[in-house]
């Protein structure tokens, strides 16, 4: 699965110029969806203008998806990489019209370690930005900087362990950012008032567990929440890097949950009356 795009440079963030590429989507919709998407790589993954499949499968639903470059500048290391993410979002709010339209949906998406950030920044986003965001997509989210979930059991076997380890130690850099709620929103105890979230994962995905984990608390707390967990076989764990005997079939698989979230979200509320 692929979709059109370009590279371009963000000129008015924050943190000063970030290289970007656009995937446009197919389809006449004049206020198409704005997707910020936060690649994934386990936080030391700093490759800028390479192929984002992920992000692809996300304009194949008729998505504006920016890809941007926010390691690079950050280093990945929070709460740096946090603040590079939240003013792309940011960026993307005040031209919302003039990249998609008026009445364009803006969401933040990301896998693995992009969906660690995705989920910081829609809690920064309620906290400094509220409304702005309508929504949140988390596939596959590294959310446990404890790495002990039953799920996480089979990192070993897909080859995954050894990086996922490197890898937060890296994002946290000492030990006290485990306890900031947008470095890891696993362990955040305020969730109600965030964005709607579409969580996905796979059955035989390590990180399977602190989805759904995440999903039930985000419930509790009073937040719209669309789960799915694929069945095995999907060469699920090739999504953020990881090793799989099974051929990758997952891009569509996340192309129809978006595009069904999405035509959800747009569904006008019905209005009940008391005769």
């Amino acid at each position: 699965m692929s979709a059109p795009w370009k590279d371009v440079m963000l000129e008015d963030v924050v943190q000063g110029p970030l290289a970007a590429r656009i995937y446009h989507g197919e389809g006449d919709d004049k206020a198409p969806p704005l997707v910020l998407y936060l690649h994934g790589g386990a936080f030391l993954d700093t490759a800028a203008a390479i192929n984002r499949p992920v992000a692809a499968s996300l304009a194949a639903a008729g998505a504006i998806v920016i890809a941007a470059d926010y390691s690079s500048p950050s280093q990945n290391v929070f709460p740096q990489v946090l603040e590079c993410a939240f003013g792309l979002l940011s960026c993307l709010q005040s031209r919302r019209a003039q990249i998609g339209g008026k009445k364009s949906l803006l969401f933040v998406a990301g896998e693995e370690a992009g969906g660690n950030l995705a989920a910081g920044v829609a809690l920064k986003a309620r906290d400094q930005m509220p409304g702005a965001l309508d929504g949140q997509i988390l596939i596959s989210p590294l959310l446990d900087p404890f790495m002990g979930t039953k799920s996480f059991g089979r990192a070993e076997e897909s080859g995954m362990r050894e990086r996922w380890t490197e890898g937060w130690n890296r994002y946290l850099g000492f030990l006290g950012g485990v306890c900031h709620p947008y470095a890891a929103p696993r362990y955040c105890s305020r969730l109600s008032g965030l964005a709607p979230a579409l969580l996905l994962t796979a059955e035989d995905d390590p990180l399977r567990d602190e989805s759904m984990e995440y999903g039930s608390l985000l419930k509790k707390a009073g937040v719209s929440v669309h789960q799915q967990v694929l069945p095995a076989g999907t060469g699920w764990p090739t999504i953020y890097g990881g090793q799989s005997n099974d051929k990758p079939i997952w891009q569509e698989q996340i192309c129809q949950s978006f595009k069904g979230f999405v035509q959800e979200m747009r569904v006008p509320p019905v209005c009940k009356f008391r005769l």
